[in-house]
């Protein structure tokens, strides 16, 4: 009985050929896919962010991780403090202010990011430096960039 139903499931397997089962890779392939999974290395991303005292800290991220996880890594941001992935329930949290030489090199954040900014401040008036970490999302181009963790605003809970 046993030996009836080994044979049974090795009649699919044998009608594969050879060719089909041990396919060595072609240099094409495996230079595909060492451009697919890059070295940790060559996506690191280095910046610096100015903490509540004052103190210039580095902190290492990764291409294509939001500067919020690099900052919450870091120890700067408390990241049960943002636990929200969607920003229509953000309450801004993960502010951060971005340095004046490198806005330019920042995406334009989107509608929504601007209105979660504008309804988290005082005044209701938007700082063109204010970020909200969650949604920057670390490129190369990012390499030395500085920005700055806001003072936390515990009587400004929505």
């Amino acid at each position: 009985m046993a030996l009836a139903s080994l044979r049974r499931i090795g009649a699919p397997i044998s009608l594969l050929s050879k060719h089909q089962i041990f396919r060595p890779t072609s240099s094409a392939s495996a230079s595909a896919s060492a451009s697919v999974s890059a070295k940790v290395s060559d996506r690191i991303v280095r910046l610096f962010a100015i903490d509540l005292d004052g103190n210039k800290r580095e902190v290492v991220g990764l291409t294509g991780q939001t500067l919020l996880r690099a900052l919450a890594n870091a120890g700067l941001i408390d990241p049960a403090s943002h636990r929200l992935e969607e920003i229509d329930a953000c309450s801004a949290e993960c502010e951060v202010h971005i340095a004046q030489e490198w806005l330019e090199k920042m995406p334009e954040p989107s509608y929504e990011e601007r209105y979660v900014l504008t309804r988290a401040s005082r005044n209701r008036v938007l700082n063109k430096h204010a970020r909200l970490g969650c949604q920057v999302v670390l490129e190369p181009e990012h390499q030395n960039m500085v920005v700055a963790i806001p003072e936390p605003k515990p009587w400004d809970i929505p």
